[in-house]
């Protein structure tokens, strides 16, 4: 099978597509037959070991430990492992391989069954691949470390990238009153994924136009912590999912002590894959209530482009890696 391979920590420039030994599933694994990828800074970040954390918690030290990145798949199943029961071949998944060694830059994968759910049905297997890391952390984001509620003002920060326009979504479905901060650019694709305010950051800034919000979500972090505060209401939270290494620092490390200080809270959150929230997703999608935004398509062997692409920060939505196979594979 053809895969992009990452032999050592670096630039796009060093991931290579080469020829790879098709995996075998072990007995609670399946094996993927991956129509399509999408990425995540988390990708970039293995590919680069940016910050050097990366290497310290798994990454590998000197070099990648798993040299197939790629965390966001969706597919069609080939073969099942001889325990596995929730899925049969022939059965449409996606899902985040994150925390199961990754692989999905392939043309094959395997994972473990609890990491898959079926792929709703009226959406592309493109589609499928841009919701599982984003749309989970969203959700987590709001629900479990924001405390959303129906009824709340909640401010999405960088409501256009690929957890923005599903944090849109999802606080929506929750019943909340949306505000999204982005560009000038894309203002209006904010609008039609349904944020019932835009603030253009470029010509405003929101913790300064005296506007207060129960649930401040931040994608893309860039305000001292003590301003997303001032922007909370009484008993606001304030959650970040990203920005600047020196913004998620603020976040971990004085979060905890500037929430001891009246009853406003700052948090973060680190998502962690999980099927029951990736079939909560499913079902919202199916509902009608969440929507994949996808920016730009790549094929497998661009790979390098589309990374270099998201890292330059001007993706709306997600970026998605097709898989195009021929009768070699």
């Amino acid at each position: 099978m053809k895969a992009i391979v990452c032999e050592k920590y670096g630039p796009p420039e060093v991931l290579e597509l080469k020829e790879m030994e098709k995996p075998t599933p072990k007995d609670n694994e399946v094996l993927v037959k991956v129509h399509a990828t999408s990425l995540n800074a988390y990708d970039w970040r293995m590919q680069r070991a940016d910050p050097f954390l990366v290497r310290l918690m798994g990454g590998g030290l000197l070099k990648p430990k798993n040299k197939i990145l790629g965390a966001d798949m969706a597919g069609r199943i080939e073969l099942i492992g001889r325990n596995v029961t929730q899925f049969k071949p022939g059965d449409d998944v996606f899902g985040d391989l994150a925390g199961y060694g990754q692989g999905a830059f392939a043309e094959y994968v395997c994972a473990p069954e609890n990491a898959l759910a079926l792929k709703p049905a009226k959406i592309t297997f493109e589609e499928a691949a841009a919701v599982p890391m984003a749309a989970v952390t969203a959700l987590q984001g709001l629900r479990d470390t924001g405390r959303i509620r129906k009824g709340q003002k909640v401010l999405i920060n960088g409501a256009s990238g690929g957890v923005g326009t599903f944090a849109v979504q999802i606080a929506k479905s929750f019943g909340a009153e949306v505000t999204a901060v982005c560009s000038t650019g894309k203002m209006e694709m904010a609008r039609a994924i349904g944020a019932d305010h835009v603030i253009d950051y470029t010509k405003e800034d929101f913790t300064k136009n005296g506007q207060h919000y129960d649930l401040i979500f931040a994608v893309n972090g860039y305000h001292p912590i003590l301003d997303y505060k001032s922007a909370l209401k009484p008993d606001g939270i304030y959650v970040m999912a990203g920005g600047s290494m020196s913004q998620m620092f603020q976040a971990l490390l004085f979060g905890p002590l500037v929430s001891m200080i009246g009853n406003k809270k700052i948090r973060a959150v680190s998502a962690k894959p999980n099927q029951k929230d990736l079939i909560f997703i499913k079902e919202l999608i199916e509902a009608g209530k969440v929507k994949p935004v996808i920016d730009r398509r790549y094929s497998l062997r661009e790979v390098p482009q589309a990374l270099q692409y998201l890292w330059e920060g001007h993706a709306r939505g997600k970026v998605v890696i097709t898989v195009e196979y021929n009768n070699k594979t």
